[in-house]
């Protein structure tokens, strides 16, 4: 299966490294056994948005596709657009999934922000302690949907895939500090000239000081420089703000994406 998306194209940049991605023809599977309760990271990727009679038909082959690999406690289902394209998803949102909608921004320069704060000071992380605060500073800022317990166990996992992806030289971990302590950081990984950037988060008691847009812009210059990329992509959730934040740094949108996720809320 092709993708044309590029948001849903280097998304499997991360899969690469450590899962699996196993082409049916119809759709592909995405595995990341080291991270069951990674939703984005165990998935289905169909070539076209559902059709009216596609939630059980997509439902059983999650389950044995991927519930039979991985004991996983979630549904989560992509398809193949660049215009965002729904399809038929009421019968999904009638069963209780969520609806993901994301803006791909992309862009091969990048200019100073307007919005730029002058005390924060960028860097790659270095060492356990960077780490741990950057592993800290992505649970601080997770959706108040998922609780402290839940979503650290997913985070930690996560970290430590990106972690061994940076000491592998696929990309590394930016953080921004005042003083020693990390209020905002994120990731840059590449597949060849294409680089992608992840998670990006700002502590919640440090946000709209200018320190996003600052970070975003230090690290894709190193990025150009030294990373050697020629393409940088962001994808942001498409009615939240940060895209905007992207777009002062010379991030344009190209593509709209879409998805579906179901996990139990009452376990949440």
């Amino acid at each position: 299966m092709d993708i044309q998306s590029l948001g849903y194209r280097t998304d499997l940049i991360f899969p690469k490294f450590d899962g699996q991605i196993l082409d049916r023809g119809d759709y592909l599977v995405i595995l990341t056994p080291t991270n069951p309760t990674y939703y984005w990271g165990n998935f289905l990727l169909f070539p076209k948005p559902p059709k009216g009679n596609d939630l059980e038909n997509w439902k059983a082959i999650f389950s044995k596709e991927i519930g039979s690999q991985i004991n996983a406690e979630h549904f989560t289902f992509g398809w193949d657009t660049i215009v965002g394209d729904l399809g038929e998803i009421k019968p999904f949102l009638d069963a209780g999934f969520d609806l993901s909608q994301s803006v791909v921004l992309s862009t091969q320069e990048v200019k100073m922000p307007t919005k730029y704060n002058q005390e924060a000071v960028i860097r790659p992380l270095t060492d356990n302690l960077d780490w741990e605060q950057a592993t800290q500073n992505q649970i601080a800022c997770r959706d108040p949907e998922h609780t402290f317990e839940d979503y650290q166990i997913f985070k930690r996992d996560q970290m430590k895939r990106y972690r061994l992806m940076a000491k592998a030289g696929m990309g590394l971990w930016f953080g921004a500090f005042l003083g020693k302590k990390l209020v905002a950081d994120l990731g840059v990984f590449a597949t060849e000239d294409i680089g992608r950037f992840q998670n990006v988060g700002t502590h919640p008691n440090f946000r709209r000081l200018g320190i996003c847009g600052a970070l975003v812009y230090e690290a894709s210059c190193y990025a150009f420089e030294y990373m050697k990329i020629k393409t940088l992509v962001m994808v942001a959730d498409e009615h939240y703000h940060a895209a905007k934040i992207y777009e002062s740094v010379g991030f344009q949108p190209k593509e709209h994406q879409a998805g579906l996720t179901w996990w139990d809320k009452s376990k949440s």
